[in-house]
């Protein structure tokens, strides 16, 4: 039973049991990278916390279904392995912004998205649920006899029949261990400073080098897959290039303002739409929890045990995955796209796809 407040003719926000558990499944792509850029990089869990939650709310009640608001991966990865510095991430993130901004308004994407071939699309989609349990794998391997312990949890909640509960449960499990390690928090709300302190811009080869690394990836997961998934799950017509606009949109306002770069991605879909999320209910949720963590307990994120969270991000991506398959033609196009995606990079496996997708529409 839940609460149901329709408000506009197409679309109702569902306060819900299954919207809370949807939630859980955004969270798990979203975390590791926000707290492993907090440790690394100048940028603030804090306020990187605040604009997620914002933007989850804002994109959430937009699109009337539940869409993502993820980091964008290739930028934070380059950050994390000090590839780039915190000013060269900013500008990457206000170069994508524009870039974002201008494929929106010339409606470019849905061009491309004539060319680009479904297999090519369910291929990304493979290769983001491979690579989400690469990192699942990884983040479990830190701790094994825990993330041993979790997947049991895990289990024994899917053999009960209750698959959408299942990565709550293993959530709070995670949650109870960080209590436990880092005491109830004290409430703290974000310092002006470093709410509304523009970050160091350092424009350099190395800042282009990343906003190109990470557009090929955004394209091809952020909005062509994403439209699809929207399409798959919820039955909504969401264009690639309306979600390319808000990318824009987010990424102009938030990275100014100590924001990660932030993107929309079938990841956290795949997630939302596997642990219950039917509504942007499951956005106001997980916004207004941000917002909540961000407040009253930031340390706790950096002490929630990651081979927790990489057990609920295996359970995102065997969704993604299983979805990319079902709804795949042309396996060989998609396993090798998607296999692509994880041994090289999604960007390269989005051109390598498009590319041999174009030339066998040619010979036929």
């Amino acid at each position: 039973m839940g609460i149901s407040v329709p408000y506009r003719e197409d679309a109702a926000v569902d306060l819900a049991w299954n919207e809370v558990t949807g939630a859980v499944g955004d969270a798990a792509t979203v975390l590791p990278v926000v707290v492993a850029v907090a440790v690394l990089t100048d940028l603030t869990l804090p306020v990187m916390l605040v604009w997620f939650g914002v933007f989850q709310v804002v994109w959430g009640l937009y699109y009337g279904v539940p869409v993502s608001v993820e980091p964008m991966k290739a930028l934070a990865a380059l950050a994390i392995a000090g590839a780039v510095s915190t000013g060269e991430l900013v500008v990457a993130g206000l170069l994508l912004a524009v870039v974002l901004l201008l494929v929106g308004a010339t409606k470019s994407l849905d061009r491309v998205g004539t060319y680009v071939g479904q297999p090519v699309v369910r291929g990304i989609q493979l290769g983001v649920a491979l690579v989400l349990l690469e990192m699942g794998l990884g983040l479990g391997l830190e701790r094994p006899r825990l993330a041993a312990a979790a997947s049991v949890v895990a289990i024994a909640v899917l053999a009960g029949g209750y698959w959408k509960s299942s990565g709550l449960v293993v959530f709070a499990l995670g949650a109870a261990l960080a209590v436990v390690d880092a005491g109830v928090p004290s409430p703290a709300l974000p310092s002006p400073q470093a709410l509304f302190v523009l970050p160091a811009a350092e424009f350099t080869l190395g800042a282009l080098e990343a906003t190109v690394a990470q557009l090929a990836m955004t394209v091809g997961n952020a909005a062509l897959a994403t439209a699809v998934l929207l399409g798959d799950f919820f039955d909504r017509d969401v264009s690639a290039d309306d979600l390319s606009t808000s990318m824009g949109v987010t990424n102009a306002l938030a990275v100014p303002f100590g924001g990660l770069p932030m993107c929309h991605g079938s990841g956290g879909v795949a997630g939302k739409y596997a642990f219950g999320a039917r509504t942007a209910g499951a956005n106001l949720v997980l916004g207004v929890g941000y917002v909540a963590v961000a407040v009253l307990g930031a340390g706790l994120v950096t002490a929630y045990p990651v081979a927790v969270l990489g057990v609920i991000l295996a359970l995102v991506a065997l969704q993604l995955g299983k979805t990319s398959l079902e709804r795949a033609g042309e396996y060989p196009l998609v396993v090798g796209v998607g296999l692509l995606g994880l041994l090289v990079n999604l960007g390269v496996a989005f051109a390598v796809g498009v590319a041999v997708h174009l030339l066998r529409e040619r010979v036929a």
